[in-house]
């Protein structure tokens, strides 16, 4: 195994506590500008993961078999996990009701609301919007986080299939998918008449079983085990799709999640991913 570190508030004092909490002969081997990682072979880490947590850097436990080369699907939430905002909430904004929308979201997102439930009460709320709205939100508000182009692009070096399942809507999830050179999207579609927002959803909603069912589905079209999956999300709708897949990968994520997640990223951009799985 290997213990990886990373993290921009990382310093020599910090590996040396690290090294001297595990023991052992090997050395930190540099992996990226705030990256190490160490050859391990206890699974025994608790004090290194307090440590880590008091002092802001992310750390995991990663098997040896774990590298980039040995996947072949990576399916990943949008909303605050690709880009860093939720695009209903901009959209709401542009009606000056965010924070009753941002209030509902918040909720769904630790899990204590269903989510068709609370994205049918969210998109309601929209009725009457000018579909223009939704433009104006990926010109002035719409950003990727950190480390996205870096993730896609090693996946691509890799070959890894990427796919966009979103919780939220066709407009913002082909737009991201066209910047990035993804593979797939799947998202909800949002109805318009005469230019302006229903407040309906057309169709099947995508909600956790659903991302959770085209994770499956994308990995058996391409004929690929379960082993070569990786999955990556934000909030409780996305613990489905990272239980079906080999690994899940919690970015910045509600504490439901980093609790089920095979590892969390809270303190580096998603290029952190590549450090797991490259060291």
């Amino acid at each position: 195994m290997r213990l990886v570190v990373q993290g921009r508030a990382i310093s020599v004092a910090h590996l040396t506590h690290i090294h001297r909490l595990i023991g052992g002969n090997a050395q930190f081997i540099q992996i990226g500008e705030y990256a190490y990682y160490l050859p391990v072979h206890s699974s025994d880490f608790d004090d290194v993961s307090r440590f880590c947590a008091e002092q802001k850097i992310d750390c995991a436990l990663v098997p040896d078999k774990q590298r980039l080369a040995s996947f072949g699907l990576c399916v990943m939430d949008m909303d605050s996990t690709l880009i860093s905002i939720e695009c209903i909430d901009e959209i709401a904004d542009m009606m000056g009701i965010k924070p009753k929308i941002a209030e509902i979201t918040e909720v769904a997102m630790r899990g204590e609301l269903d989510f068709s439930e609370s994205l049918k009460q969210r998109v309601s709320l929209l009725k009457g919007l000018d579909e223009s709205a939704l433009q104006r939100v990926i010109e002035e508000r719409l950003t990727l986080n950190p480390g996205v182009r870096e993730w896609i692009a090693a996946c691509k070096e890799n070959n890894i299939k990427t796919l966009v399942v979103s919780g939220g809507f066709t407009f913002f999830a082909y737009h991201v998918k066209e910047m990035l050179g993804l593979d797939y999207a799947v998202s909800n579609v949002l109805e318009i008449v005469d230019g302006k927002l229903t407040g309906i959803v057309v169709g099947d909603i995508v909600d956790a079983q659903r991302k959770a069912d085209e994770l499956v589905k994308i990995r058996d079209q391409l004929g690929l085990q379960v082993t070569q999956t990786i999955a990556i999300g934000d909030g409780a709708n996305d613990l489905k799709m990272m239980g079906v897949a080999e690994i899940g990968i919690a970015y910045h994520a509600k504490p439901v999640v980093q609790e089920q997640a095979t590892y969390a990223l809270n303190h580096v951009g998603l290029d952190g991913a590549i450090h797991l799985l490259t060291a």
